[in-house]
């Protein structure tokens, strides 16, 4: 299985036969390395409506003929586009072709800008991903919270990939602590250096998790790493 980071919160995850990408924001990213035309896949996970998790979502999936999967009023937003969803809400999951989805609470706010004003798309969520026998943890933009204790405890998770970028999200020093609840077996910083605001020090953060016995992987942008 090859996960492959493309900035923010954005990662495609394939393993040669099924491939999906979560959160794409690349055409409002001038770091990214691809654009959304260059996106192919069979399924677009998103865990929340704000612009720098969905801002190609639809056209990536429209053009992929592709399934959303995100929480139930966002799915139900873009399926009143003519779009192809699955929707979910926390604590429920699917099996699909690829593998197995769960959505996990995230601490966050979820609202899209519409021509018609900031419309409410549901809760955000964090994803439980299970691809070749792998876990992925894709916590979605959200605080450190007690119940990522749970999810630590109740899942046998390989790999964590945990917003840094503090201000809007955890920061740094509360992703190290995400980082020990989750008990992941590798950990990888996402949602930082986009913006100046959120500028964040990924190779610190690795050495950080180091420090406490915790293998972690910074990805730089369009880098993959294989599990």
């Amino acid at each position: 299985m090859r996960l492959t980071y493309h900035g923010q919160s954005c990662f495609i995850i394939e393993n040669g036969q099924d491939s999906i990408i979560i959160d794409p924001f690349l055409s409002g990213n001038d770091k990214a390395t691809i654009k959304p035309d260059d996106v192919n896949v069979s399924y677009v996970l998103l865990t929340h409506g704000h612009g720098d998790h969905v801002l190609d979502a639809e056209a990536i999936a429209r053009r992929c003929n592709a399934t959303i999967i995100a929480p139930n009023e966002l799915a139900n937003y873009y399926g009143s586009k003519g779009l192809n969803v699955h929707p979910l809400h926390i604590g429920g999951k699917h099996d699909f072709p690829f593998g197995r989805v769960k959505l996990t609470l995230a601490f966050h706010g979820s609202g899209m800008e519409t021509d018609n004003g900031l419309v409410y798309v549901g809760p955000p969520v964090g994803f439980l991903i299970t691809m070749d026998g792998k876990t992925i943890y894709h916590a979605g933009d959200t605080g450190l919270f007690g119940d990522m204790k749970i999810i630590g405890e109740l899942n046998n998770i390989d790999i964590a990939l945990l917003p840094i970028g503090d201000n809007f999200t955890m920061g740094p020093e509360d992703a190290l602590i995400a980082a020990e609840w989750v008990r992941a077996k590798t950990v990888i910083p996402m949602h930082y250096n986009t913006f100046p605001l959120i500028a964040q020090d990924g190779g610190q953060f690795v050495r950080d998790l180091k420090d406490k016995g915790i293998n972690g992987i910074e990805l730089k942008i369009g880098e993959s790493a294989e599990f």
